[in-house]
């Protein structure tokens, strides 16, 4: 299916097919990048499906349950009862997706990281600013609300989140879709702590 991903951004090399357990953890960064999004701009499943029909996806994210499958193939989700094997076309799709989404909403990605980086100078906390107040309280709701407990603390959600946060703004660049790929690909094989 390589004509599929010839206009795209997306790296070509002749990867490895990521083994299985690569694969979760790709499933597992992709949804976190999703969850963020979600926390930071309020993007939904139709944003989701929007995208995906700009993009030309839709026959891999065809619908609310297709999404929603692919969502819970994070193997942190609680729950079992959609969970499926996420493919390799399936993980591109959700890499162009997530992207495009990011360049959407660049200027308010833009100015979460610039807020974080004047607080950070202050040495003040990043709830003392109201979008990255409201953005961490998602954030750390939603995670708690939907992934199984791993007994990760307030504080490491929060970091976790603002982690993303910075990534999103990688991902928002005209080579987001590239870098992101890459950067799961690199997690995924345990060699890329800093995501870009």
């Amino acid at each position: 299916m390589v004509s599929r991903w010839q206009n795209t951004t997306l790296p070509l090399e002749r990867e490895v097919q990521p083994d299985t357990t690569q694969l979760d953890n790709i499933k597992t960064q992709l949804d976190l990048v999703l969850l963020a999004l979600e926390a930071l701009v309020g993007i939904g499943s139709e944003a989701v499906l929007q995208a995906a029909e700009e993009l030309n996806l839709q026959d891999l994210v065809s619908d609310r349950v297709a999404l929603w499958r692919l969502r819970q193939s994070n193997p942190m989700r609680r729950g079992t009862g959609g969970r499926k094997k996420l493919d390799i076309d399936e993980a591109r799709s959700l890499v162009l997706i997530s992207c495009h989404l990011a360049q959407t909403h660049q200027e308010t990605i833009r100015t979460a990281v610039l807020l974080l980086e004047e607080l950070a100078e202050q040495n003040r906390q990043p709830h003392q600013a109201a979008l990255l107040g409201d953005y961490l309280d998602q954030f750390t709701n939603t995670y708690q609300e939907r992934m199984t407990a791993d007994n990760l603390s307030t504080d490491a959600l929060s970091d976790l989140a603002l982690k993303l946060l910075v990534d999103l703004l990688f991902y928002s660049s005209p080579q987001g879709s590239r870098r992101l790929w890459v950067a799961l690909l690199d997690r995924a094989n345990g060699s890329c702590p800093s995501g870009r």
